[in-house]
This record gives C-alpha cells, sequence and structure tokens, in this order.
C-alpha cells in the first residue's frame, strides 16, 4: 500500500472533538480534472483551494479520511519561520532570497487568520506564542535572533521576556526566559483541516475519500490510477508526504518520517488553566528534541514532544509523556491523561521545505519537517501560483539543495537514530 489504508482516524483528543462531517464517497470509475491533488491533508487541500479561487475544475484523492494523518494529529501550532533556521536558507539560496523566503513564511500564518475568519472555520484559533529557553545560552541565542528578525527581515513583533516576565505568563520554573511572538498561535488542527475541506468543496474542488492512489502515470499527460478508477489531467499534485512511496522513489528517499507524541489531560476547569499558562499562548522550548504545549478550547493541557525515529512507539506512551509534562509542570501530578496519540511528520536532511516538479505537469510538496500547519498554506498558494503560469514564488524553493538521506532502505534509519543521539546529549549538557 503506498498510501495510508482506510482506517478510522486515531483515538486522539482532537478526533473526539472533531466537527461532524459526512463521509466523501470513494472514486468510482474514470474521471477527468483541470489538476489532479493526491493528498488530503492540509498541502494538498491548501492546493486544491487555491486552484478552485483560480477557475480551474480540481479533483483531490485521499487514501483514508480528510486530516487522517500529520494534518489531523499535530500540536496544532502556527509559527513564523521553517523548521530550518535562516541561516540554512541564507547559506542555501543566498542572502538576496532569504528575505522572500522569511517574508513568505509569515504570510503563512496571516493565511491561517484569513482563511478562518473568510470560511467561519471554528477550529479554536489563538493568536500567542513563546519560544521559552531552558538554559542561559539558549536565551542568548533568542536574544540574537530577536536583533537579527528585526535588523536583516524587518520582523518587530518579538519580545524578550527575561525569567521574571516569562512567570507572569507560565507557571513553571524550568525556564530562563523566552520570545514571544503575538502574531504566531494555535488552532485545533483537524478541524482546520476538515473546515479546508469544506471551503475547498464550496469553491467547486470534488473530493474522493478511501480512493488510495497505487500509481501515477507520466506520459502523455498524467493519469492517477486507484483501484477503482483513473484520474486524468492536465497537471498533477502529489501531496502526500510521509506516504509519497513508490508514487515518486526519487522524492521518498529525500524524506524521513519521524514520529512525534502528544497527550491530552483531563479538563482542568478555566481557572486552573490558566493558573499555568495565564494568557492562553502555545509554547515550544529550545531543546533540539523539543516539548511543545497550549491549553485546548475546553481547559485540557496539551503536551507534546518526544521523537521515533525508529517507526516504533515509546513504550508506555501515555505515562512516558506525563513524565515529560510533569518536569514542565509538577503541579499536574494528579491530572488524568485522558488521551495520549502520535503520527509521522516528514523530515529532510536540512530541514528545509522540498517544493518542485518532477516533470513539467507534475508538481510535489513535501518536507515540511514540523512546521506543517502554517507552510502548508503558503505552498498551496505558490504551486497554484505555478500551475496558472506565476511560478516566480514556487521556483525559488529550487535554490534549496536536497540529498536522498544516506544508508539506503536498510541503515538511513538507524544511521539518523544514532545522529539524533548526538543532539540528545547536547540537550543535557
Amino acid at each position: 500500500m503506498l498510501q495510508c489504508a482506510r482506517q478510522p482516524h486515531v483515538a486522539s483528543y482532537y478526533a473526539a472533538t472533531a466537527t461532524p462531517r459526512q463521509p466523501r464517497p470513494a472514486l468510482d470509475g474514470d474521471a477527468h480534472f483541470d489538476v489532479c491533488v493526491v493528498g488530503g491533508g492540509l498541502a494538498g487541500l491548501s492546493t486544491a483551494l487555491n486552484l478552485a479561487e483560480c477557475g480551474f475544475k480540481v479533483g483531490l484523492l485521499e487514501a483514508s479520511s480528510i486530516g487522517f494523518a500529520a494534518s489531523g494529529r499535530n500540536g496544532g501550532q502556527v509559527i513564523s519561520g521553517f523548521a530550518c533556521d535562516m541561516d540554512t536558507l541564507r547559506r542555501e539560496a543566498g542572502d538576496e532570497y532569504a528575505r522572500a523566503f522569511w517574508d513568505m513564511s509569515v504570510e503563512a500564518v496571516e493565511i491561517v487568520d484569513e482563511r478562518v475568519r473568510r470560511h467561519a472555520i471554528e477550529c479554536d484559533w489563538t493568536r500567542g506564542y513563546c519560544t521559552v529557553a531552558v538554559k542561559p545560552r539558549h536565551l542568548r541565542d533568542l536574544a540574537a535572533w530577536q536583533q537579527e528578525a528585526q535588523s536583516r527581515y524587518g520582523y518587530g513583533h518579538y519580545q524578550l521576556w527575561d525569567r521574571a516576565r516569562l512567570s507572569d505568563e507560565v507557571a513553571s520554573e524550568r525556564y530562563q526566559g523566552g520570545l514571544y511572538d503575538p502574531l504566531a498561535g494555535h488552532l485545533h488542527p483537524l478541524n482546520y483541516t476538515l473546515g479546508l475541506a469544506r471551503a475547498a468543496e464550496e469553491a467547486g474542488v470534488t473530493i474522493f475519500e478511501n480512493t488510495p492512489v497505487l500509481s501515477i502515470e507520466r506520459e502523455p499527460s498524467p493519469r492517477a490510477v486507484t483501484a477503482s478508477g483513473t484520474v486524468a489531467c492536465q497537471s498533477l499534485v502529489l501531496a502526500c508526504n510521509v506516504f509519497v512511496g513508490q508514487l515518486a522513489p526519487e522524492l521518498a528517499a529525500r524524506i524521513m518520517p519521524v514520529g512525534t507524541y502528544v497527550i491530552a489531560t483531563e479538563s482542568l476547569g478555566q481557572t486552573r488553566a490558566r493558573g499555568l499558562i495565564a494568557n492562553n499562548l502555545a509554547l515550544c522550548d529550545s531543546n533540539f528534541v523539543l516539548d511543545y504545549y497550549r491549553l485546548s478550547a475546553d481547559h485540557r493541557m496539551l503536551f507534546g514532544g518526544k521523537v521515533s525515529y525508529t517507526g516504533r512507539e515509546p513504550r508506555r506512551l501515555a505515562q512516558a509523556m506525563r513524565l515529560d509534562m510533569l518536569r514542565v509542570f509538577p503541579q499536574l501530578a494528579d491530572a488524568r491523561v485522558e488521551y495520549a496519540w502520535g503520527g509521522f511528520v516528514d523530515i529532510t536532511m536540512n530541514r528545509a521545505p522540498d517544493f518542485g516538479r518532477l516533470d513539467k505537469s507534475i508538481y510535489y510538496l513535501q518536507g515540511f519537517s514540523g512546521h506543517g500547519v502554517n507552510i502548508t498554506g503558503i505552498a498551496g498558494k505558490m504551486l497554484a501560483e505555478a500551475i496558472a503560469q506565476e511560478s516566480s514564488r514556487f521556483e525559488l524553493f529550487s535554490r534549496l539543495r536536497h540529498h536522498p538521506f544516506p544508508g539506503g532502505q536498510s541503515l538511513r534509519t538507524p544511521l539518523l537514530a544514532l545522529g539524533m543521539l548526538y543532539y540528545r546529549l547536547m540537550d543535557y549538557l
């Protein structure tokens, strides 16, 4: 199977509180569209919605249910920038293009805000995010980035908080301070994804669920082949991420599936929850193997972290994640964990997005590396621009070099796990 097989959403807090909806039918027979999008996550839906708004006839094929994979399971944080630092983009693309990359990442956050408001998507969208420093050197690094963001990229919204200022908002003794961004924020990712699907359908997109694509044909024009029919098109978009598989082996070699995990406590009540995070911001720490967390709309602690490079879920996941949470908030020792789940994000070697074309009419989006909630929005917009013959922004990403992970299919996972052990040890120093 090249994409995720038919199955229900994982038993997450998001699935338990998802907006009710009717399932879409599977493809039954052959069809033709201007553009066929493969993948019903945020990247595919953003592309489909933007294309439909440009007047294209769009069909979208999803192997399981809309938002089944990372788009419906992630931490829900919407943050400017990319998973890699800006120095990586400057080295890869040059100083003259770095500002364009940064500006697109800021635009991506505003796309989320605009979509939520214009399409009345009920997903608990809330502004406010803080990167918190575990060590003094981390706070110095955050201060340096604040200055660089202002001087080099014209981004003057950051506020550097010392330990005392941070303690006014976050009831944890773990941190030295933090860098607050009032424009970034957080949301319910599955409900946001479902809302984008509704908006896409209202714009004219035809969505087929439970329709795995078995292969793609490239000549003479693209076709997506499924067990129940074939979709012919002028342009085809692969937005499969970790499930791209044999549809495009050259793409699969450049990404690695990495597991990440989240727990949700019982509802703590508004008073107790806001006693932990006073202004309802989202947080992420500065370690390489990081913790990320926030409050839900019904006053639960949603706490994420850990990584798995082996494809195996950590043993006793809920208990292991709970111990991480108590390291930050020991006052939650009596709080029950009611949900624990995980999923895979696709990372690239340099953590920069990997966007491009396989040929003149087959496009792809992958390698969001944990920043997909916002970057998928600008990615879909740029890809629609490219198909509509304005490809200048999309082609900027061709300046980023992406290499296959070393070791081939048999050794690349253990080699990556070994490399990550080094960074995990550095977090403790």
